[in-house]
């Protein structure tokens, strides 16, 4: 009972210690935009993908850079798979908001089910985000695969 009474609040303290501490209404503005980003590309929707982005967005992917031309060619142009289907999740690291600059990283996983067939995909990534007119849109996205089963 004694090692119990000792044990419990150790653990209880570690917990604690780990709980994240709860995002600011501009730090969820930020995220949204990273989630709308990547919804825009899963459906292929280079209109959305362009509202989410500042007209000058970078894209630092496998050793190389792109722009929007780029991202589009390479994700939407060349992706016409009929049975294509993209499925995102999140799980955010760090979001730091300063006036009209936002820094956020985050794990990315993706499901992707092309051609018959489903693949996984996981990235560690660092984005830079510009706040124009009242929206937070990406400017820069640094991608490092990290998981491909």
């Amino acid at each position: 009972m004694k090692k119990l009474s000792i044990l419990l609040p150790a653990i209880l303290c570690i917990a604690l210690l780990q709980a994240q501490q709860p995002t600011t209404k501009n730090q969820q503005a930020v995220q949204q935009t990273i989630i709308k980003f990547f919804d825009a590309l899963s459906n292929r929707d280079s209109v959305s993908l362009k509202a989410h982005s500042t007209a000058d967005i970078t894209l630092y992917e496998y050793g190389q850079v792109w722009n929007m031309d780029t991202l589009i060619l390479k994700a939407i142009t060349l992706n016409q798979s009929a049975n294509f289907k993209r499925t995102n999740s999140f799980e955010f690291i760090n979001t730091t908001v300063d006036k009209n600059t936002a820094w956020i990283t985050y794990r990315l996983q993706s499901i992707i089910l092309k051609d018959g067939k489903q693949v996984t995909v996981q990235w560690l990534e660092t984005v830079v985000l510009a706040k124009e007119r009242k929206q937070w849109r990406v400017k820069h996205l640094h991608s490092t695969r990290t998981k491909i089963s």
